[in-house]
């Protein structure tokens, strides 16, 4: 266990620890690992200077001596080693990447794998296991020894014999040790960059195995970050730690899980100083999420840039908790949380709001960030077997302490299988049980937040704001117009909706007989028949709640100047132009706020029924025993049609309520002779009185207009002087 910088080992015979000889010589080995580096590039440089290169077109025989000398200095097995050249560009860079591709490593690499060899023994000395396990001895003696064939075959067979978790777990301690040698001798000079930041101790920029630049894959977790309150369940409550406390606040991140929340508390401290905490889980497991910024690549992004929509996402959520500025802060995380909320310690402008005074992370790579405010007191605690920490390049083989100042935590537990030695219960259970003197070094720190809990709320974090409901078809101004069931809110939206339009040629003369009795509402007629439409509606989501809706209808021209043709040539105008429209002969509605606003605010007469519809798929079935009607029937494939966009008309006292009518959904259109009509021998009127005297009732309808979902909007009814 190492819990402040040093490891703990089999004590030498001179009172030395052996791991920290090991360690203290690796350090030595690699920076003379890195003088012989830099000795490369200064003579890469003088090999490749303009002043040498003119020099030798005026001297020749001088010259090219010169340049002759210099490159076999940088290309010779006896001196600085085949891939030594370190030219940017030209053809300096051609040679040292020809030379590693051919396998020739610098005298540079050679040396940093010995260091990285002293590194392996030190991690040695507290995991014999390595040297027990056949497979795992394999594996290590041929990444070390630049067999690369080898090193893949001894990994495939630890992968089949002991399945790749549990594989990877074991190799966990020496990861990174692994990673850089293999970065070091392969030939691959994408990688060599991340070889030796790996070797040196320097924070990573990019992809161990590839040298694929870390921004390059952190860009792909985008958003702008969202945060919205929400409400614990009580089973969660009864679960939430009532006082502040080490183990209290990581058994709440274990309640969260991972589905997107954090936590924010009050706790009043033993002074009587409410301070605040922080509580961040980490990553979730499975493919990358677009509706939460704890997925992988999150946790990538987080790894590598500061800014992310994690960490913007949880300054929203403080924000909308109203946090007093300079208040005292506690910021505590496992995994992908850790890594957010140390991302928001190194923010110097997060720290002149609150005053950081402790960040924890639990099982999170952090060793590469450092918090801005000097007076933060930070604690890691990691499981050397857990892979996620050693992905920041610093693994239990680590010859370098990046901030001594730290109270670091790296054990050996019990649990060496991925994922499980990386849970959060898991961690809990070793503070508890394997390293109870971490658990209580750290409560000791975290005094000032042991307390009483003042206050709790989570925040469910998104990579982005989700838009209003509807968006953008059904946000538009609204007015409240009073009514009998209470004030409604126009244009009424329907959210979620299915419908099925069943079109029926009828008797133009019967159809005329069925509407008012005045002289400016005609039929439109289609030849020498007018249309009559049997509209069943399955209203999910609406302003005035869920209800089914059955409507009959038939198409009447221009209250003014009827044509013929009127309705063909209104379908070319904008819904909001047309002159023609439906008449609503009879309708029929599952609750009475819908049957009131039909009534009162569109002027259609109103029936409440009980009525079911299932419209979503080709076989559709809708009906009402109230009314005695029944439509079944399979639908064709149907061919796709424009949005249908309509005007209802209807009738209050003395004048016309002409409504609009706007959809947003995929219509279909299909033949109608897979759907039948029923109506019982005593089915109400006038609903079904209306149906037989148009002759629907024993008729197939012509064609059948389907959306299986879609949204509308119905304006408030206009009134016109007719």
């Amino acid at each position: 266990m190492r819990a402040d910088g040093t490891a703990p080992g089999r004590p030498a015979p001179d009172g030395q620890d052996v791991q920290e000889l090991l360690r203290r010589c690796a350090r030595e080995v690699v920076d003379v690992a890195e003088g012989i580096r830099g000795v490369s590039a200064r003579t890469s440089t003088a090999l490749f200077s303009p002043d040498l290169a003119a020099s030798a077109r005026r001297r020749p025989r001088t010259g090219l001596a010169a340049r002759w000398a210099l490159l076999r200095a940088l290309t010779n097995k006896q001196g600085l080693g085949g891939s030594a050249i370190t030219a940017p560009k030209g053809v300096g860079h051609v040679l040292g990447a020809a030379g590693e591709v051919l396998g020739r490593e610098s005298l540079a690499a050679l040396v940093a794998v010995g260091s990285l060899r002293l590194r392996i023994a030190a991690v040695l000395i507290d995991h014999p296991e390595f040297e027990r396990d056949p497979g795992m001895r394999r594996l290590t003696e041929a990444v070390t020894a630049d067999r690369d064939l080898e090193s893949v075959r001894a990994l495939r067979a630890l992968f089949r014999d002991q399945g790749a978790q549990r594989a990877l777990s074991g190799l966990a301690p020496l990861m990174a040790e692994l990673l850089a040698i293999r970065a070091l001798l392969d030939e691959d000079p994408q990688n060599d960059e991340t070889g030796w930041a790996l070797a040196t101790g320097r924070t990573l920029s990019a992809d161990p195995l590839h040298g694929v630049s870390a921004a390059r894959l952190a860009n792909l977790d985008k958003g702008e970050g969202a945060a919205e309150a929400v409400e614990l369940t009580d089973q969660e409550r009864q679960v939430i730690a009532p006082e502040g406390s080490f183990l209290g606040f990581l058994r709440n991140i274990e309640m969260l899980s991972t589905d997107g929340r954090i936590l924010v508390q009050n706790v009043r401290g033993p002074d009587g100083v409410v301070r605040y905490v922080v509580q961040a889980p980490g990553m979730a497991p499975g493919r990358p999420r677009n509706d939460s910024p704890q997925d992988f690549v999150g946790a990538w992004r987080n790894l590598f840039l500061t800014d992310s929509p994690y960490t913007r996402s949880i300054l929203l959520a403080l924000d909308d908790y109203g946090i007093p500025r300079g208040a005292d802060l506690a910021l505590i995380g496992h995994s992908e949380g850790g890594i957010a909320l140390m991302n928001l310690a190194q923010d110097e402008e997060f720290c002149r709001a609150y005053r950081v005074t402790h960040v924890v992370a639990v099982g999170s790579p952090v060793d590469s960030k450092r918090p801005a405010d000097p007076r933060t007191r930070v604690a890691s605690i990691t499981n050397q077997h857990d892979i996620v920490p050693v992905l920041d390049g610093r693994g239990a083989g680590s010859a370098f302490d990046p901030h001594p100042g730290w109270y670091e935590v790296d054990y050996i537990g019990p649990s060496h299988e991925f994922p499980l030695c990386h849970m959060i219960h898991e961690y809990i259970e070793h503070l508890r049980t394997v390293i109870p003197e971490a658990r209580e070094r750290i409560d000791d720190a975290l005094a000032p937040y042991r307390g009483p809990v003042v206050r709790t709320q989570a925040y469910q974090l998104k990579d982005r704001a989700n838009p209003p409901e509807g968006y953008p078809f059904l946000t538009l101004p609204t007015a409240s117009v009073p009514t009998t069931a209470g004030p409604v809110d126009v244009p009424v939206r329907y959210y979620d909706s299915s419908a099925a339009h069943l079109c029926f040629p009828v008797d133009a003369d019967t159809a005329r007989g069925l509407l008012p009795d005045v002289t400016w509402l005609t039929p439109s007629r289609l030849g020498r028949r007018a249309m009559a439409v049997l509209s069943m509606y399955e209203h999910r989501c609406t302003t005035i709640g869920p209800y089914t809706e059955i409507v009959l209808s038939v198409l009447v021209d221009d209250l003014w100047r009827p044509g013929p043709y009127d309705a063909a040539l209104d379908l070319l105008r904008r819904v909001d132009l047309r002159r023609t429209g439906r008449y609503v002969l009879s309708l029929a509605v599952t609750s009475e706020e819908a049957r009131v606003v039909a009534q009162e605010i569109w002027g259609q007469p109103a029936l409440r029924v009980t009525a079911e519809a299932d419209l979503m798929g080709r076989q559709i079935r809708a009906g009402s025993p109230d009314l005695g009607i029944t439509v079944d029937g399979r639908l064709g494939r149907g061919v796709p049609c424009p949005e249908a966009d309509w005007i209802l008309y209807g009738r209050r006292g003395g004048s016309t309520v002409r409504t609009l009518v706007r959809a947003h959904g995929r219509l279909r259109l299909h033949r109608g002779g897979g759907i039948g009509l029923r109506l019982d021998t005593a089915a109400a009127e006038p609903f079904a009185g209306q149906l037989r005297r148009l002759g629907i009732d024993t008729a197939r309808p012509l064609f059948v207009l389907t959306c299986p979902q879609f949204m509308l909007h119905r304006s408030a009814g206009a009134l016109l002087p007719r």
